[in-house]
């Protein structure tokens, strides 16, 4: 491997304007397929085979497509002023005016639902609502259909009406700030301050723009193609962003230490690609397996996320081991800093006193000598921070959980305090049978068992379809959607109808937005441990390969679980919990995104073993070279340790950028994954990693016989690249080069 990179470095750098000029190519006809590309933005709605919420809506789509259509919607929420009913004369004719308004704002609209003709007013008359049903998707609606549906809303309210609306017809939110240009920004301050010259903290940032271009690019493209959900590009874009920095960051950082050792440019390229490329190869690879993964879950929303992650990180590597490479050809004594061109001739490490040497050594040096108690309380630390993931709750994201100053959730809230907190979940019975006679026998044995149900608010009368086989049933539950009660009506209302499917033989399913939910949740919490042990495994065969080592690799599963698990600690205080949620602009509090925290394992994961890849392999490399097990964890900190941090610091800020955003999961998985990087990088690799193989030596390195002579040697420490030739040395052919100053 490393001898593969060292010539694949060195042909970039000789070649560096071919190389630059195919990059261009590739990434043009990227950018020419996303112009060419629909304009459609992906299906937002989550569907999971196999569990029981879905199959309501796959009969429904058979038997009943009337009611499964998938047209955009509205609910538009109106009050009367206080003191007033909505029956009265004045209310009456201003609500009357607004359906008519709400009819004429898109020639899309199918239907807009008298509240007055379908009974949807309150018990007291002081707030009812309107259905407003569209013949085209939400995703095919214009900008002048939003605009005109909010002048009708805005026209209402201007004659004394309180109106509110909520549905997929509504605008989309739009962002506050671009979580985009916030990351990039931390990660520029970093990388000056880390490399002392801006040619080096431009170089890793060019080649970002150009790995997340290129995957953004393909991605826009496949949208329409796939009906991919608008999180598929921004969780690309995050870890394309966040890795895209840091590979090209410890390439860079490579090769000035090469150069400091007396190579010249050539070569320090080249073996800076044949060393920290060969750890950028094996820790993408890490991350690829966690995001590919994800697709065990069985959801193809996920699914199609992990995919795409797991692009933007292939992308990021072949930018890496040969964009890099190329782009250090153009300047190749000015990436080194004005005070590395300054010591050129000298000592790679000049004479330092102990306080003096750098802050990654001093740590080092200080783990060493407390390594149990070091150990202990790291540990500890994180096992308290984790304990709030113990009351992790999951659900999909619905009003409720958007700010309080949306239009949505005023909507929401105005719905429950006159129809019952209930009513915004409300439970779809999907009863078929083989023939109408089966299917009304069901039907009324269930409405006679669920009426009895102690949370129950009210039970619709059936409606059939055209065959009569088919029926719906909607339950109104007395509590709230997230609510315990609500999911213990779900599973009673599940049990009566195993029993009716007994009697009858006609199935009847539970279905709606309230029993996904409760699916996706128990679906998700099934599927951890599996995708645990299947990403985990597999990894861990991978580091057995880069290491050579079992307790290495198994040192390394076990601090991610660690990391992991403070991360989620970290997200059920904020999200759930509500600690500090002014500090992160948090206006409600409520479960946690269901598909947040297995998204977060997978790409934790990967990270973690980055870190780990990229600090240990510099530790191993010291080791294999002749040094005891102390001195290589010193050498290691010394050449890696500082990169590793402004490494964790570049990630922290770009996910930490995401928690602006307007997503709800978007901004949760950024608190998470900025929160897992801080602790993973800081105090699983940084502390509990030496303080472990300080407490190993040697014993650390060990691999049995047996396993040893079964896998292949794939020089990851760049041991063979001693035998190659240097470019002054006989025998070595080397381009014509000519510095760039």
């Amino acid at each position: 491997m490393a001898t593969f990179l060292h010539r694949l470095g060195r042909g970039a750098f000789r070649r560096r304007r071919l190389t630059l000029l195919l990059w261009a190519v590739v990434l043009g006809i990227a950018g020419a397929a996303a112009a060419g590309s629909g304009s459609g933005s992906g299906d937002s709605n989550v569907t999971l085979p196999g569990i029981e919420a879905q199959k309501a809506y796959d009969v429904l789509d058979e038997k009943f497509p009337a009611a499964n259509a998938d047209g955009a919607s509205a609910r538009v929420v109106v009050r009367a002023p206080d003191g007033k009913k909505l029956a009265d004369s004045g209310p009456r004719a201003e609500v009357r005016s607004l359906l008519a308004d709400l009819k004429d704002s898109s020639p899309r609209v199918a239907a807009v639902a008298d509240p007055f003709v379908a009974r949807t007013i309150s018990a007291d008359g002081t707030t009812g609502y309107a259905q407003v049903t569209y013949k085209a998707k939400a995703t095919d609606l214009t900008d002048a259909d939003h605009n005109r549906l909010d002048d009708a809303l805005d026209d209402a309210r201007g004659h004394g009406l309180t109106v509110e609306a909520s549905g997929s017809a509504l605008a989309p939110a739009a962002e506050a700030a671009s979580s985009e240009a916030i990351g990039f920004l931390l990660a520029a301050l970093i990388l000056v301050v880390t490399f002392g010259s801006f040619i080096a903290a431009g170089l890793p940032l060019l080649t970002a723009v150009v790995g997340v271009g290129l995957t953004m690019g393909a991605i826009t493209a496949l949208t329409a193609a796939l009906d991919l959900n608008s999180s598929t590009s921004a969780l690309a874009t995050m870890l394309g962003i966040a890795v895209g920095i840091d590979y090209a960051l410890f390439i860079v950082s490579r090769y000035r230490s090469e150069r400091a050792a007396g190579h010249e440019a050539s070569e320090a390229a080249a073996r800076a690609n044949g060393t920290a490329g060969s750890a950028v190869v094996f820790a993408g690879l890490t991350v690829v397996i966690a995001l590919v993964g994800l697709a065990v879950v069985n959801l193809p929303i996920l699914t199609a996320m992990g995919l795409a992650g797991a692009g933007a990180v292939v992308v990021a590597v072949l930018v890496a081991i040969t964009l890099v490479p190329a782009l250090l050809g153009f300047a190749p004594e000015r990436v080194l800093g004005r005070a590395s061109r300054k010591k050129s001739g000298q000592e790679s490490r000049p004479k330092t006193t102990a306080s003096k040497l750098p802050a990654a050594e001093r740590w080092a040096a200080f783990v060493l000598r407390r390594p149990w108690q070091v150990l202990l309380f790291s540990v500890l630390g994180l096992g308290v921070i984790a304990l709030p993931a113990t009351k992790l709750e999951l659900g999909l994201p619905d009003d409720s959980s958007k700010p309080t100053s949306t239009t949505e959730r005023k909507a929401y809230d105005m719905l429950a305090e006159s129809f019952g907190p209930g009513f915004n979940g409300p439970l779809m019975l999907v009863v078929s049978g083989g023939d109408p006679a089966a299917t009304k026998t069901a039907v009324a044995q269930l409405d006679r068992g669920v009426k009895d149900l102690t949370d129950v608010a009210a039970v619709t009368p059936a409606t059939y379809n055209p065959a009569g086989d088919t029926a719906m049933v909607t339950v109104v539950p007395k509590s709230s959607p997230s609510s315990e009660q609500t999911k213990d009506l779900v599973h009673s209302i599940r049990d009566r109808a195993q029993g009716v499917e007994t009697a009858t033989g006609a199935q009847a399913l539970v279905s709606g937005t309230t029993a996904m939910n409760i699916d996706v949740a128990a679906k998700f919490s099934a599927a951890i441990v599996p995708y645990l042990a299947l990403v985990v495994g597999l990894a861990f065969l991978v580091l057995i390969l880069v290491f050579r080592s079992i307790l290495v690799p198994l040192k390394a599963a076990l601090g991610f679980l660690l990391s992991v698990l403070a991360s989620l600690g970290v997200v059920v205080a904020v999200f759930q919990w509500g600690w500090f949620q002014d500090l992160f602009g948090l206006q409600t509090t409520g479960p946690v995104m269901s598909l947040m925290p297995i998204l977060m394992v997978g790409i934790v994961f990967g990270l973690a073993m980055d870190y780990q890849v990229f600090l240990v392999t510099r530790i191993r490399e010291a080791y294999v070279h002749g040094a005891d097990s102390r001195t290589a964890i010193t050498e290691g900190f010394r050449h890696s340790g500082k990169v590793v941090m402004a490494a964790a610091l570049i990630m922290t800020g770009v996910f930490g950028g995401f928690i602006g955003g307007a997503d709800a999961m978007i901004k949760s998985l950024g608190l998470g994954l900025a929160a897992a990087v801080i602790f993973d990088a800081f105090v699983v690799r940084m502390t509990i990693v030496p303080a472990v193989l300080a407490l190993l030596g040697q014993r650390a390195w060990s691999l049995p016989g047996w396993i040893d002579r079964r896998l292949p040697h794939v020089d990851i420490e760049g041991e063979k690249l001693g035998a190659i030739p240097a470019p002054s040395e006989p025998g070595h052919r080397d381009a014509d080069f000519t510095p760039t100053h």
